[in-house]
């Protein structure tokens, strides 16, 4: 577990500013250190921290603040899809390092206070946690794990429209994993609900950070075994079968179902 620091002395390699769900760059690359030190010194920053194991430094913009001088901002998935290659020492690649650096941040939006006796919480002096200053009690950040699935038939890829997107876009079935509930049996009862379909031959292929805001998603392929497409009213708009020579509009390049549609998962 990395040491989280909030001093002013600690700038590291990397500085990632965030505004909501974007991330400021300055000419085309990550700020400087002058450029976060002044966000800081301007008091335009909601929150900031550093972790030296990890060695970067992030900061998270009010939400109507202007860019500092020199900079733009994009949408972190953008970045994040961009960089997903580019490695960078102690850790796996700079896309990965900005979602945890935006992952910490919104555990601390979320960690404020003491759920169990309303104290107010503090970073650990040893843990990448929130400690209780009342009752000692400690809150570690938290994943939420969801499953994505492609589902074949010969040559054939089950897609979706789903009904909280507002596109054009087909795509594979995904979900939440519940409570008690093993990756498994979260893929075939996913499946089962949101198209009334069973499957076989469950095989895992691959992982991915997903911090929008805090998922781990894991990727499957699996076989169509029996039953009739359903769509599952008030989640899936429509559900096909189509070619793999001949798909639809799909995910874009870098997200984890483009991955498992093109072949990139395996």
């Amino acid at each position: 577990m990395a040491i989280i620091s909030n001093k002013l002395n600690s700038f590291k390699k990397h500085h990632f500013i965030f505004r909501e769900n974007s991330i400021i760059l300055q000419n085309g690359e990550l700020p400087d250190a002058l450029t976060m030190k002044r966000c800081l010194e301007l008091s335009v920053a909601s929150d900031w921290i550093s972790e030296q194991e990890m060695d970067y430094t992030a900061i998270q913009l009010e939400k109507d603040t202007p860019n500092p001088k020199g900079c733009e901002d994009i949408p972190l998935r953008e970045f994040f899809f961009r960089h997903q290659n580019d490695a960078v020492e102690g850790f796996q690649n700079i896309g990965s390092l900005s979602a945890r650096a935006k992952g910490i941040l919104n555990f601390h939006t979320l960690k404020r206070f003491c759920s169990i006796c309303g104290g107010q919480l503090h970073d650990d002096e040893k843990f990448t946690a929130r400690t209780c200053s009342k009752c000692g009690h400690q809150f570690f950040p938290q994943l939420e794990p969801a499953i994505i699935v492609l589902v074949t038939r010969g040559d054939e890829y089950l897609l979706a429209k789903h009904a909280n997107r507002n596109t054009d876009v087909w795509t594979t079935l995904a979900g939440f994993v519940e409570m008690g509930e093993t990756i498994e049996s979260a893929v075939h009862r996913e499946i089962f609900e949101e198209v009334g379909i069973r499957i076989k031959n469950l095989r895992y292929v691959a992982s991915q950070a997903w911090p929008f805001p805090d998922q781990l998603m894991l990727a499957f392929r699996a076989e169509y075994e029996s039953g009739e497409i359903k769509a599952q009213e008030g989640e899936i708009l429509e559900a096909k079968w189509f070619h793999k020579d001949s798909l639809p509009n799909v995910p874009p390049p870098g997200s984890v179902a483009y991955n498992l549609i093109s072949g990139v998962f395996g």
